[in-house]
């Protein structure tokens, strides 16, 4: 459940990604992408 909303607030509310890449008997690693600027219309 902690992964799901982490996942939310990443791409939703920051517009970034969140990527796992995991290999049985090594480990996982997750990789957050946050852009610095956030893009704003003008609607």
């Amino acid at each position: 459940m902690g992964l799901a909303i982490s996942y939310q607030i990443i791409t939703q509310k920051h517009g970034g990604s969140l990527d796992c890449i995991s290999q049985p008997g090594v480990g996982a690693e997750f990789i957050i992408r946050i852009p610095l600027q956030q893009l704003v219309s003008n609607s």
